[in-house]
């Protein structure tokens, strides 16, 4: 159900960040792109649409995430859980280091160039 939750808010954040790249900051926006007052989605109503979407994905953005705390598990399942995982690591054998290759020297002859 968290899955579904984190879900929804993700589908919001998109959306919302739509909604408000649509929107212009002097106020022109989509409606900018409509002429005439007449006609049945003018410039005023289709601002008034963008507004009111803005507004409804932000609310739903802030239900959604103070929501989703409802939908977390319980401390007990956590617990559980995170014993689990500590067993888990108790258990695994770690394996042994490969232990590091001995430089055997060579014997160097020994040149007198004295001689």
């Amino acid at each position: 159900m968290l899955t579904l939750v984190f879900i929804l808010i993700i589908i919001a954040c998109v959306l919302l960040t739509l909604v408000v790249l649509i929107q212009n900051p002097k106020g022109g926006g989509i409606a900018a792109n409509f002429v005439a007052p007449t006609q049945i989605m003018g410039a005023k109503r289709t601002s008034d649409v963008v507004e009111k979407a803005t507004w409804v994905l932000a609310l739903a953005l802030i239900v959604l995430t103070l929501g989703s705390n409802f939908f977390r598990p319980s401390n007990e399942e956590v617990s559980t859980q995170d014993s689990r995982l500590k067993d888990a690591i108790e258990t695994t054998t770690v394996p042994a280091a490969p232990s590091a290759p001995q430089q055997q020297k060579e014997a160097s002859p020994v040149t007198d160039s004295a001689k």
